[in-house]
């Protein structure tokens, strides 16, 4: 976690004391705490938390207030292992526009996005720390490992902290890609080719047919 939060801070994706990390071990959750910034983690300042409906701070100093969203990625998929969530520029100025459908804001358009992240719904807006919102991403009834929550940025799960790392990473790509060509009609992948990549790397993409929303911003 420690040299994770370096790597996404020297990249820029991570600016002030914004950002928040955390790995699941058996029933515990290792999480960073409140305020912290991601340059500057150690790991004997860690906060612990009992993963449960009712979670219990077994340890370190107070967990970051977005702690509920990342027990809700725990608690709706017994693979993953590890949630980041980031304000990273460009994946936050996604987050502020219209979704592309229903089960993913962001379309389909590289394969890497498919392949690292796969369909990313637009989890409406709340104030950080929400237990509301973190109860309304808990309780979609379709499978993904990532999320734009509304005015807000991106999240997203692995069964490691690398892959959760790449995933959001990936997210912040696909976002600057969508952004620099506003206002164009780029062409997305179909949802055949989608489809296949989906199944070839295990990510999950079920949006059926063509996206009922919008072809590009």
């Amino acid at each position: 976690m420690v040299a994770a939060g370096r790597e996404l801070a020297a990249a820029g994706l991570s600016p002030g004391a914004s950002g928040n990390l955390s790995v699941r071990v058996g029933d515990r959750v290792f999480i960073t705490p409140t305020g912290a910034r991601l340059a500057d983690l150690t790991p004997d300042r860690l906060a612990v938390l009992g993963l449960g409906a009712d979670p219990v701070h077994v340890a370190g100093p107070p967990p970051s207030k977005e702690f509920p969203l990342h027990l809700a990625f725990y608690l709706r998929d017994p693979a993953a292992g590890a949630v980041a969530h980031l304000h990273s520029a460009h994946a936050a100025a996604y987050s502020c526009l219209p979704p592309w459908s229903e089960r993913s804001a962001v379309p389909p358009l590289t394969p890497y996005f498919v392949m690292r992240v796969g369909q990313t719904p637009l989890i409406p807006y709340a104030a950080p720390g929400d237990a509301g919102q973190a109860e309304r991403l808990r309780e979609l009834d379709f499978p993904f490992r990532a999320a734009l929550l509304q005015n807000h940025g991106p999240i997203t799960a692995g069964p490691s902290l690398a892959s959760a790392v790449d995933a959001v990473v990936e997210l912040e790509e696909v976002s600057r890609l969508l952004l620099l060509l506003n206002g164009t009609a780029p062409r997305h992948l179909t949802h055949g080719e989608a489809a296949e990549l989906a199944r070839r790397y295990g990510s999950p993409w079920d949006v059926p047919g063509e996206a009922a929303g919008r072809a590009s911003r």
